[in-house]
């Protein structure tokens, strides 16, 4: 610790933390997701790693004051690399009672608790449940409790500015923000740009850019003038690997690389979806880039969705259609079209809490049975998986090369946890990343003795390559015209057929084309022991967790491996020898048991599982507590 003087030349001694983790809390109008937005992009601006996990009700405006409406948003920020938002709080920010109430469990003890005092009147604490006021019953008496008026302290600051009792209720975010800045000694100014860039440029609302940073500043100066707070923080730069980055989502990350991928691959790209939470960011995001040759389309329901997508790509676009699971099971029909009639079109899942329709903006990984299995009759899909949010990008390029290549349906499966998290993004080398191969059909590929001519005088749009995928024609092509449909398919000819045989022998094709995939599928790789007492085998989301927890467990001396499955139908080619070198196999997941149903299926091992359905990421300390124990069994 040191200390430092300040413009108004009073002392403050200055803390040095190589991490620290803020959850601000409150109303789902009090502006926490643009708080913590705006804090996050502060601190990856300054250079440090950030995780971030925003946590909201899925009402648009939840009964104010309520438990079920309080809106929260986590970010862990850090000068060494880190993987997740972590799992306790150094310092939680609380608007209101509810906020507190639901939120003071994950706070550390000693933490720094900053609260709004004004909102702790009997109405608020009612609704909150609270049978006295925390804040005089010495309940949090374990904590560092700052209690500030904060909404009187913004309207008085904002009193001269000619604005409504509205408008400057809703800057108190703003003051707030301005306090936090003061403490981990960030700068003002990315959110001074961004606030003019929003009210006063795209929203043409000057006056309210105006008042916002009013309060921001206000905030700022508070907590430098009011002798409350003994000490600042710092949180230096992360040593990040060197090159450009910015700051990602997993929505948009998967957006970009969809469009990264048709742009590979030098075609158009069709969106068609139909708006759900969390997915429906991914289109917005797509609108935005009409300039790469994108084409959206919001359709009438989901399963519009789908069939558009399939047009789409029968036309020669790289189709694209994305939901959440309730769409995903209406869309089933379709991928079985797409199945069927064997053209590229990649499925984006993000998935959320279930059944029906849910949770749907809190984070689950409980549709991947649904993803290899999910539809009528024998009916393979590749499915892979994204792990983090700057990952989304890699795998949705990743989603098109093999829809492309294999000429079937690809689902690529994201989750509410890395598609609303953010972290910072390298950004990567245009100019290395493989282009995806595309050639059309254009000449006849066969011969018939009935047609007239010699050599090639027939299209087969059945025949098939040496990676078993069949030629793709664009309707309009001279002499290539052809049918697709559900109906089943004779080989090579394509014309509908009802014989046994053929039908056998075009369901083991078009499983053992997704079974091809294997061949694309890269040595596994594993983080810790290559063999040992456990290999802890994860997907998706849960990567950062993991790894975490992987990276602790080693310290304890463990002697455990793990491997993050990227490709699950096919699953690698080298995972069975993997598994055969270590004692327990263990199976985290946010369901209540699917991966190890398949990993139980192929490899006829008796896997443990970890499960968890809450809506909410895996703790690091959990995983290790949990492990440690199957271990020690």
């Amino acid at each position: 610790m040191n200390t430092s003087a300040t413009a108004a030349n009073r002392q403050y001694a200055t803390e040095t933390l190589e991490s620290a983790v803020i959850r601000f809390c409150g109303d789902s109008g009090d502006g926490m997701q643009l708080t913590g937005g705006e804090f996050t992009t502060t601190s990856a601006m300054y250079g440090n790693d950030v995780a971030t996990f925003p946590d909201f009700p899925a009402e648009i405006r939840a009964p104010a004051g309520t438990l079920p409406g309080v809106s929260g948003f986590q970010v862990n920020f850090a000068s060494t690399e880190i993987y997740t938002p972590g799992d306790k709080v150094d310092v939680l920010i609380a608007m209101n009672p509810a906020g507190l109430k639901t939120n003071i469990a994950d706070l550390k003890g000693g933490g720094i608790l900053i609260v709004n005092e004004d909102a702790f009147n009997n109405n608020n604490l009612k609704k909150a449940g609270y049978a006295s006021n925390p804040l005089e019953d010495e309940s949090l008496k374990e904590f560092r409790l700052f209690k500030i008026p904060i909404s009187r302290l913004c309207e008085e600051s904002l009193a001269e500015t000619g604005m409504g009792a509205k408008a400057i209720g809703r800057a108190k975010n703003m003051y707030t923000l301005g306090i936090v800045y003061w403490l981990f000694d960030r700068s003002l100014e990315p959110t001074i740009k961004h606030l003019t860039n929003l009210f006063a440029k795209k929203k043409n609302q000057p006056e309210l850019a105006e008042l916002n940073i009013k309060a921001l500043k206000a905030g700022y100066y508070m907590g430098e003038t009011a002798e409350m707070f003994q000490s600042r923080y710092v949180v230096p730069k992360a040593k990040l690997a060197p090159g450009k980055y910015r700051q990602i989502s997993g929505n948009e990350a998967t957006a970009l690389g969809l469009i990264a991928g048709a742009r590979l691959a030098n075609k158009t790209l069709t969106y068609a979806g139909y708006p759900i939470t969390p997915a429906s960011d991914i289109l917005h995001f797509l609108s935005a880039y009409k300039n790469y040759h994108v084409k959206t389309l919001q359709m009438e329901d989901e399963i519009a969705a789908i069939c558009a997508a399939i047009g789409a790509s029968f036309t020669g676009d790289i189709a694209i259609t994305a939901s959440s699971g309730p769409g995903i099971a209406l869309k089933g029909e379709g991928i079985g079209l797409a199945v069927m009639t064997e053209l590229p079109v990649v499925i984006v899942n993000v998935q959320r809490g279930g059944p029906s329709t849910g949770l749907p903006t809190k984070t689950e990984q409980a549709d991947l049975l649904q993803a290899v299995y999910g539809r009528n009759s024998e009916c393979p899909c590749i499915v892979i998986a994204a792990r983090s949010p700057g990952d989304c990008f890699d795998a949705a390029v990743e989603a098109v090369r093999l829809a492309v290549k294999y000429m079937t349906p690809v689902m690529l499966l994201t989750d509410g946890y890395i598609a609303n998290g953010a972290e910072p993004w390298l950004l990567p080398q245009v100019g290395a990343m493989k282009p995806i191969e595309i050639k059309h059909a254009t000449e006849f590929n066969g011969h018939s003795d009935d047609a007239d001519g010699e050599g090639n005088n027939v299209y087969l749009p059945y025949l098939r390559n040496e990676n078993l995928a069949r030629p793709w024609a664009i309707p309009g092509t001279p002499k290539l015209e052809h049918r697709v449909g559900g109906l089943e398919k004779a080989e090579n000819t394509g014309n509908v057929s009802y014989d046994p045989r053929n039908h056998q022998r075009m369901v083991d094709l078009r499983q053992a084309k997704v079974e091809k995939v294997a061949q694309d599928i890269p040595p596994t790789e594993i983080q810790g022991e290559s063999s040992g007492d456990a290999l802890i085998i994860g997907w998706g989301g849960t990567y950062g967790a993991l790894h975490a927890a992987t990276e602790r467990l080693l310290k304890h001396k463990q002697k455990v491996g793990t491997v993050h499955l990227r490709h699950i139908n096919p699953l690698p080619p080298d995972l069975g020898d993997i598994i055969s070198r270590f004692k327990h196999i263990i199976v985290p997941e946010l369901n209540k048991g699917q991966l190890i149903r398949i990993i139980r299926d192929h490899f006829l091992v008796d896997a443990v599982g970890i499960n968890k359905v809450q809506g909410k990421p895996f703790l690091v300390s959990e995983l290790v507590a949990e492990i440690e124990g199957i271990i020690a069994r």
